[in-house]
Parts: C-alpha cells; sequence; structure tokens
C-alpha cells in the first residue's frame, strides 16, 4: 500500500513536518509494510517557504531587514532547489506576530523588508520570485516595499514621504528613476487567496485593517489613503490598481506587486502544488491524506484539503482530511472530491488542550494508525477472497 501524505499546518499548534510525521508513524504501526510519501504543504501563508524548500530540496536564508516598526529583523526565506527561485513570506519580514499587540499599528507598519529581501536577491543574480500573501501588519500599500527597491513617493514639496499606511494620503507624485533595470527582468508569482479591492468597504483597510490593530477613525483614514494612492497610481502610471482581484490583500501589498512589478496574482495551493509538481507524485498512490487544523466552509475556497482532493481526483484515489475540528459546514467538502474526512479530537477537551502540540500530535497519530487498521484488514480481506475465488 502506498499512501501520499499532503497535508497543511495545524496553526498555532503542529507545524506541516509534524503533521506528517504523526501521520506516518500512525500508517507504520498499523501496516509496517506501507510506503508513506509526504509532501508538507501550505497555501501562500504560514509554512510556504519551509514546505517548499523541503519539497525542492533547497535552502532557508536569513537575513537581518527593517521590520514592520522600523526595527531591525531577522527574517527567513527560502531558495528552491531546482531553478533557484527565491520564495518570500511576507510575514516573516512585517507580520502580525513581530509586533506585541500593544504597539500594533497601520498607519506605521511598514513593509520596507520585502523590498530589502528582493533587491538583495535580484543583484545575487535572482530573477524570479515566489511571494507568499498573508499574516501582514502593514497597510501601506507596498509603498515601502517599492522605496527599497527604488521608487520615490513625493509630497507636495518634492519630499519623500516617510513609512506607513498614513503617508499614502500625502503623496503627489512618484518618480522611478531610483530603480534598477535589472527589475524588469524580474518575475513574481504572488500567492493569494483573496479577491478584495484596494479600497472601500472590502477593501484592505475596512476588511483587515482591525485586525492589524486600526481603530474606526483609522479604519476610515487609512482607506482615504488608499483611495488617494489608487488615484495617484491611475494618473502616473495609467494603470487601475484598486479594480485588480486581490489587490487589497496583504495591506494592499498585492496591488504593489501587480500593479507596479507585473506579478501574478495566483492561487496559493495552486501556485505551491505547480512548483513542486505534486501530479507527478500521484503515480501508484492508493490513498492519499491531507487536512488543515480546522475543517469549514473556508476550507473549499482555495485551501489544501480541496486543492489536494482536485488533483486526486483526477486518478480517481480516495481522499481522508483530517482536522483538529471539524464543523458542519464540512459536509460540502464531499463535492469537492474529499472522500472522508475525520476529527483528531478523542474526548472532551478545551481548545488549549486540543492545541497543545504534544497532545496533538498524539491525536493525529492515533487517528491515522486506527484508520489504517480498517483500511488494512479491508484490502487483506479483499485479497483473502481473490485467492479464495
Amino acid at each position: 500500500m502506498k499512501v501520499l501524505v499532503a497535508i497543511d499546518s495545524f496553526k498555532g499548534s503542529l507545524s506541516s513536518q509534524e503533521c506528517s510525521r504523526a501521520i506516518t508513524e500512525g500508517i507504520k504501526i498499523a501496516d509496517q509494510q506501507a510506503e508513506v510519501l509526504t509532501i508538507p504543504l501550505a497555501d501562500g501563508g504560514e509554512g510556504t517557504v519551509e514546505a517548499l524548500v523541503q519539497a525542492t530540496q533547497g535552502r532557508i536564508i536569513q537575513k537581518t531587514v527593517i521590520g514592520p516598526l522600523g526595527q531591525p529583523v531577522l527574517a527567513s526565506y527560502g531558495v528552491l532547489g531546482e531553478k533557484g527561485e527565491v520564495v518570500i513570506e511576507v510575514a516573516s519580514v512585517c507580520g502580525l506576530p513581530l509586533i506585541p499587540t500593544k504597539k500594533k499599528n497601520p498607519l506605521v507598519a511598514t513593509t520596507y523588508g520585502i523590498g530589502e529581501l528582493i533587491l538583495g536577491e535580484i543583484e545575487n543574480g535572482c530573477r524570479n520570485f515566489i511571494i507568499g500573501l498573508g499574516g501582514s501588519a502593514t497597510n501601506d500599500a507596498g509603498i515601502g516595499m517599492l522605496q527599497a527597491l527604488g521608487y520615490s513617493f513625493l509630497d507636495e514639496e518634492g519630499c519623500e514621504v516617510g513609512y506607513g499606511g498614513g503617508e499614502l494620503k500625502r503623496i503627489q507624485s512618484i518618480n522611478a528613476s531610483g530603480v534598477t533595470s535589472l527589475l524588469k527582468e524580474c518575475t513574481f508569482k504572488i500567492a493569494c487567496d483573496v479577491n478584495n479591492p484596494l479600497f472601500g468597504l472590502n477593501g484592505a483597510a475596512y476588511v483587515f485593517g482591525p485586525q492589524k490593530g486600526a481603530t474606526e477613525q483609522v479604519v476610515k483614514e487609512l482607506d482615504e489613503g488608499l483611495k488617494h494612492f489608487a488615484q495617484i497610481a491611475a494618473s502616473e502610471l495609467k494603470r487601475d490598481i484598486h479594480n485588480i482581484p486581490g489587490a487589497g490583500a496583504a495591506g494592499g501589498l498585492g496591488a504593489a506587486f501587480e500593479g507596479f512589478l507585473n506579478g501574478q496574482l495566483l492561487s496559493g495551493i495552486e501556485l505551491l502544488m505547480d512548483t513542486i509538481r505534486i501530479e507527478e507524485k500521484m503515480a501508484g498512490i492508493d490513498f492519499v491524506i491531507t487536512g488543515e487544523g480546522r475543517l469549514d466552509r473556508q476550507t473549499a475556497m482555495g485551501k489544501t484539503p480541496v486543492g489536494i482532493a482536485q488533483c486526486a481526483g483526477k486518478y480517481a484515489i480516495p481522499v481522508i482530511a483530517l482536522a483538529g475540528e471539524v464543523t458542519k459546514e464540512a459536509e460540502t467538502l464531499h463535492d469537492f472530491g474529499i472522500t472522508s474526512f475525520f476529527s483528531i479530537a478523542n474526548g472532551a477537551m478545551t481548545i488549549e488542550e486540543a492545541m497543545n502540540p504534544v497532545t496533538a500530535y498524539a491525536n493525529l497519530k492515533t487517528t491515522s494508525e486506527q484508520l489504517f487498521r480498517l483500511v488494512s484488514l479491508v484490502k487483506q480481506s479483499k485479497h483473502e477472497i481473490k485467492c479464495e475465488v
């Protein structure tokens, strides 16, 4: 029996790699002869770098750059093994976890460090980038990143504006004379799973601002800044950066990547599966195990389990999804190729207990073992019936 384990992390509890190990151990207890292939995955958010680096036998690099509040941070990013593409998670450079709760402030948070990483790798000879959007603490429409790449955003007196979303309303012109010509040779594939426009009630500020520390008044100020910036960009660049599907992702980084850097905004899981060529891994597979921390209606909206299930469905391979929590809405996942799904919770416990890494690892291992004891028994029974015939 050959099993492919392609699972996302259980966020706040287990990494994708830890989930894969727990499942593998459980399967091996049930069937020592089982061949288990593991491909840790992510959907463009947390764990994207680690998953792609492991899948391509690449390497992790650390570099000190400007963090979200202007302080130095040690950011990790990856260089993929086969093609040398650079993969960067926005969250590792300017993410919410880098800022204490009381200091969250999208008016001043900057994406400058993202541009520093990109520029450094361009100077090292890299021309192809994969960017995972998600988890940012910023709402600056990517101007910080663009400033690091050589763009100048000038106020009415011709002076460079500062950092953060609060500076957007001061911008009156854009100067690209300082941008390296090598940037035109670069490609940017952007893992983005939201379709929000740049501003408005469904835009970056109103939808994502509150979780980044924005009060109602600050949200309004940020939204006005985004609208103003979009108008300046339309006038200076002759491009509409507002209506790009995903423009509002990561505080407007989606708009910056596509509008200024000609990036492609793509489904996170589809981008990852294409990069690691997961369809090639389906040959000879009997079962696929996938999952994430919580299976709900959002899982069907481009999350890892559904992406994997649809790929496996092309080859009529059964797909089992495991999760810490399974909601009533998860029933719709059958329509997206998931054969069956199970919660690994094996008794009454608090959320804190369930998310404890030791508990979650043990529950995932036990659930996998019990599932494959049943699978092994069924396969053995079928074999015996064939032999008798």
